[in-house]
Formats: C-alpha cells, sequence, structure tokens
C-alpha cells in the first residue's frame, strides 16, 4: 500500500489537474473544485471544506460550484441530520465531459452547413464551411463510437 501523500503535495497535484482543465476550457475556479473533489477520498465534500482546502472565498466556491451542477459534473447531497450540503463529483466525470464537447461538435457541424447553404458551396467561403463540417461530423462519429466502446467495456452505476 502507497503512503498517503502530504497535504502540499495534493495542493500541487490539484492545482497542476485544474491547469489542464482550464487550458481546455473548463472556468478556473472550477477546474480547481473538480481537482480537489477528485481526490476527496469520498469524492464527496462540503463548501466549507473546499474553501479551506483551495484557500478560497466562500462566494468562489459558491460560483464554481454552481457551474459544476449546471453541467452536471456533480451533485448536491444533504448530509444527514444536518443543513449543509455535500457535493460528490460524478464518476463518470470525464466522460460526461467528452460527451458535452461531442454535442458541441454536432452543433458546429450544423452551423458550418448553414453558413456553406448561404454562402453557396461553389464559393470559396461554401467549401471551407463545408470542410469544417466534414470534420466535424468526422470527428463526432468516431468520438460517439468511443463512448459507446467505453460504456459498454465500461458500466456505471451512476
Amino acid at each position: 500500500m502507497s503512503p498517503e501523500p502530504s497535504p502540499e503535495a495534493v495542493s500541487q497535484f490539484v492545482e497542476r489537474f485544474a491547469g489542464v482543465l482550464a487550458n481546455s476550457g473548463v472556468p478556473s475556479m472550477s477546474a480547481r473544485v473538480m481537482g480537489r473533489m477528485l481526490v476527496s477520498p469520498t469524492g464527496t465534500m462540503t463548501a466549507s471544506e473546499l474553501a479551506e482546502s483551495l484557500q478560497i472565498s466562500q462566494p468562489a466556491v459558491s460560483g464554481a460550484v454552481r457551474q459544476l451542477l449546471q453541467v452536471s459534473f456533480i451533485t448536491r447531497e444533504r448530509l444527514p441530520g444536518s443543513r449543509k450540503d455535500q457535493y460528490r463529483i460524478r464518476d463518470d466525470v470525464f466522460m460526461a465531459i467528452l460527451e458535452r464537447r461531442n454535442n458541441a461538435l454536432s452543433e458546429w457541424e450544423s452551423s458550418s452547413r448553414a453558413g456553406a447553404d448561404l454562402f453557396g458551396a461553389d464559393t470559396e467561403v461554401g467549401r471551407r464551411l463545408i470542410e469544417a463540417a466534414d470534420f466535424f461530423a468526422f470527428i463526432h462519429s468516431d468520438l460517439d463510437q468511443l463512448i459507446k466502446n467505453w460504456r459498454s467495456e465500461h458500466p456505471t452505476t451512476s
């Protein structure tokens, strides 16, 4: 069994991980909250635990949690016998992120095709938009199949 990492090592990991998420488009405070919850032994934390461990304000936690709840990356649970909420990171959070990105690809394809129709397929702009739409459709199809394969090989209960 590996020794438990020091609080400093955990903090450094969370910040590095959050940086990677932020570089891919996740808002930085939400990325920090996700990173911290990911390394929580139970996958759950209260707002005050998040604020303390990340050394951020309660309003910053509140905004990040609200955004993560809206995109269904975390859930809210009431602590038994308390008025406090705790938040739980989804077991399949990374698949959920890719599913959202894949849905965006479909929208990008549709929008590009509409633009090609507007400008005409035989124009330079139309050709450029058709190529973009074809690319988005190609990636969307492959990512959709990868997600289906993952689900069939890794059934989840969340």
